[in-house]
């Protein structure tokens, strides 16, 4: 056994990360939540890992993304976090598809041989889509919900969907779901309200934020999918 998990192998024991070793994941969206994400999950010796992001890096984007710095400026989120996983375990199976999913191109997204799907995407009816064909399929997902104009990690929660409160993503989650008579989904939310901010109009309807809150609603994720991958 390599010296690169063995601290980890040793919390969680050899049975548990072989389990998780031949575990096959995919995580949409590699931004402020989803590169934490991924980055987590790789350190935990996962294998095969599928990452989709249609979006470069922009100078916009250093304030909060694990991809993001003066050098990455212009270049592919996914191809940049494909080689900061391949550094991480070089024997990782990394998929990286540089697409913007939405529901006019889901079918091109085979979802079926995945053992876990992480929603950490903006789009509304991207997000409802795949937990519609998630929960088709009875593949487990979770879903990031809003991390932007919050300042304090600490009110980060897990909980179903139909728990939340405060968040305005959460809000619309929950009245589309309930259309389309989708009875659970496994979230991380903040129960902070969200900051009210004054925008010029160039920037009015970006979400502001942090480097800490969306890191560490990322690393929560990540924790979540390891624990129920080992269960």
């Amino acid at each position: 056994m390599s010296k690169r998990f063995s601290r980890f192998v040793s919390l969680i024991g050899e049975d548990k990360f072989n389990k998780l070793k031949s575990s096959n994941v995919i995580v949409f969206g590699v931004g402020g939540v989803g590169g934490h994400v991924i980055d987590a999950l790789s350190r935990c010796g996962i294998e095969k890992i599928t990452i989709v992001d249609s979006d470069k890096v922009e100078e916009s984007n250093i304030n909060r993304q694990m991809v993001a710095s003066s050098s990455t400026i212009g270049k592919s989120k996914v191809q940049i976090m494909k080689e900061h996983i391949l550094d991480i375990n070089p024997n990782c199976v990394v998929t990286a598809i540089e697409k913007l999913y939405l529901p006019s191109n889901e079918e091109e997204f085979d979802l079926s041989s995945y053992d876990y799907i992480i929603d950490a995407i903006d789009n509304v009816s991207a997000k409802l889509s795949l937990v519609e064909r998630a929960t088709k399929m009875n593949t487990p997902i979770i879903s990031a919900l809003g991390a932007g104009n919050k300042l304090d990690p600490t009110k980060l929660r897990v909980g179903d969907i139909y728990e939340t409160s405060v968040d305005p993503l959460a809000k619309i989650m929950r009245h589309e779901l309930r259309k389309r008579n989708i009875k659970k989904l496994k979230v991380v939310y903040s129960i902070e309200e969200p900051i009210k901010v004054r925008l010029n109009e160039e920037k009015r309807g970006t979400p502001c934020s942090s480097s800490f809150v969306p890191s560490s609603m990322g690393l929560i994720i990540a924790s979540e999918v390891i624990k129920d991958l080992i269960k």
